[in-house]
């Protein structure tokens, strides 16, 4: 669509780009503008939910193990970084083009305006509630509730300053979270318009037919009537906010066609809850595993094993980070009690026998973090050797 001009609308609000993502950026060019635009937060500060004291600090600051840093952007300003980035490669976006049916075999995609759209390979990367995804599978392919609602909201910095209390959650660049019974508030501050990002995840009230809604200040401060007091003052500086409903998917069995020529890739085939902040890190290390693939490809009789080498290469990783989250989102939202209490000793415990929360155990950081797509890629594309066309993975 010639002369195309692509309005990134500002929905949600921040999103936190932890090092194996902001690695992948780097790789591709965008690491400038995504610290033009962000904030590097150097701690996580974890709170009790009852008086806010700091229970344990984690150190963000593992440039020097993982070669790059931990971000935190707003979505909107993340995006439009991704669209000039793409429109500067030839990408061409179409806008209002639904897709109404695929042909795995062509491949090709039908629009609802009836022109069909033929394609080398067809990626469904269409989110939660993929339409790519329930044409492979049908309605079996809805996303599931969770039992969770999040409301996603942001306070000017502005206006929190006049309030010595909040001070605290301004003075220096870091992450804050609250954790407590059945609910968990995480909250910081994003670079650009002097915003303060908050998420507060707490039990599901929404009515069954409606997965977003609009919501008051008011019903937030309820959910934590009797949490740390500064959290009524900064609720009580919010003008509007929304809460959508926490929905996951069950595991796929394979995330593409048997013909080789389509594939799922992000939230459409491995939606995380947010609690490890991987959601998007993980799309973009799909997004990195595929180019480096498809950077092998000499031949079209290997796109198949390619996109069987992307499965292998994914599926594995991302049960296991969904996982990780789950548990993490649970150790994060004990009810006062003796789990609660070996949670928070744990926590102040250097060296512990165990870590009670996943994303501060020094193994599981190595291996999340850590994540090199390109390597990756070359590691098992030399194991089914580079110069065999159209061979097939057990």
């Amino acid at each position: 669509m010639s002369g195309l001009t692509l309005n990134v609308v500002i929905v949600g609000a921040g999103i936190q780009i932890p090092p194996n993502a902001a690695r992948i950026l780097s790789q591709w060019g965008l690491l400038p503008a995504l610290a033009k635009h962000s904030k590097k937060p150097i701690a996580t500060h974890f709170r009790s939910w009852k008086s806010g004291q700091l229970l344990f600090a984690s150190d963000l600051r593992l440039k020097h193990r993982f070669g790059t840093d931990f971000y935190n952007i707003h979505r909107a300003d993340f995006h439009a970084d991704l669209v000039e980035a793409a429109e500067a490669l030839g990408v061409v976006f179409r806008l209002g083009a639904t897709v109404s049916h695929i042909d795995f075999h062509a491949p090709s995609v039908s629009l609802r305006s009836g022109e069909i759209v033929p394609a080398d390979v067809v990626i469904g990367a269409d989110g939660l509630n993929s339409a790519c995804k329930e044409i492979l599978l049908g309605p079996k392919a809805a996303p599931l509730p969770t039992g969770d609602l999040a409301y996603r909201l942001t306070v000017r910095e502005s206006d929190m300053r006049p309030h010595a209390d909040l001070h605290g959650l301004l003075d220096i660049d870091k992450t804050d979270c609250w954790m407590g019974p059945d609910a968990f508030l995480v909250g910081y501050l994003l670079k650009e318009d002097g915003l303060y990002n908050i998420a507060l995840i707490c039990p599901d009230t929404l009515p069954e037919a409606v997965d977003v809604a609009k919501a008051t200040p008011g019903e937030m401060q309820d959910v934590l009537r009797g949490w740390d007091p500064r959290l009524q003052t900064l609720l009580g500086l919010v003008e509007k906010t929304a809460k959508w409903r926490m929905l996951t998917s069950s595991e796929m069995e394979s995330w593409g066609h048997e013909a080789g020529k389509f594939v799922l890739m992000g939230d459409a085939c491995h939606a995380s809850l947010p609690y490890l902040a991987q959601g998007a890190a993980q799309a973009i290390e799909d997004a990195g595993v595929l180019a480096a693939l498809f950077a092998k490809i000499k031949h079209p009789s290997q796109l198949k094993p390619a996109l069987q080498l992307y499965e292998k290469l994914r599926k594995p990783r991302t049960s296991r980070i969904t996982q990780g989250s789950l548990d993490q989102g649970l150790a994060y939202m004990l009810h006062d009690g003796p789990e609660q209490r070996e949670r928070d000793r744990l926590l102040g415990v250097k060296g512990a026998e165990r870590y009670p929360i996943r994303s501060i155990d020094p193994g599981w950081q190595e291996w999340m973090l850590g994540f090199d797509p390109v390597a990756e890629v070359e590691r098992v594309w030399g194991e089914v050797g580079e110069g065999v066309n159209g061979f097939t993975l057990g």
